[in-house]
């Protein structure tokens, strides 16, 4: 999955406009034009896309954090220039506040079942002997059961 896509399913599963998106930005303390995050949602194909770096991504997943958990006293987590799957996997269950058995859950009603060893080994450091990397599918499937956990809630 590229950042792209994965700033357009959160806005979706959240159901936010550009000018939340804008405030999730600027909780991380960085200001972002609604112009620049049209163009990060547009699809590939429009020549007005633009691609979303993986500083600017981190960003936003850091603002996230904050409008989920409340923001911390202090000077703000400095944005990794440059992420993973596992990063990534990592900032969305602290913003969402999940557990183990909450990425289980979620990646099964995407029909994806793996070990809870499988999911802690995503969240070891690198040069662990049991570090394992997240694979793009890991994150689709993720995003597809918070979709659907979303959906479900609306109900």
């Amino acid at each position: 999955m590229t950042n792209n896509d994965i700033l357009r399913n959160i806005r979706y599963i959240l159901d936010y406009d550009d000018s939340k998106m804008s405030e999730i930005f600027s909780l991380a303390d960085y200001d972002v034009s609604r112009s620049e995050i049209c163009d990060w949602l547009k699809k590939e194909d429009n020549p007005d896309f633009k691609e979303l770096d993986d500083i600017d991504l981190a960003i936003f997943l850091n603002g996230l954090i904050n409008e989920k958990r409340g923001k911390k006293e202090g000077a703000q987590p400095v944005p990794e220039t440059k992420l993973n799957n596992n990063i990534i996997l990592r900032k969305l269950k602290i913003a969402f506040m999940l557990d183990d058995n909450d990425i289980l859950d979620i990646l099964e009603l995407a029909g994806k079942q793996i070990s809870k060893h499988e999911i802690s080994a995503f969240f070891r450091k690198p040069g662990q002997r049991q570090y394992r990397h997240c694979n793009d599918q890991i994150i689709r499937n993720f995003i597809q059961g918070l979709q659907k956990k979303s959906k479900l809630q609306k109900l």
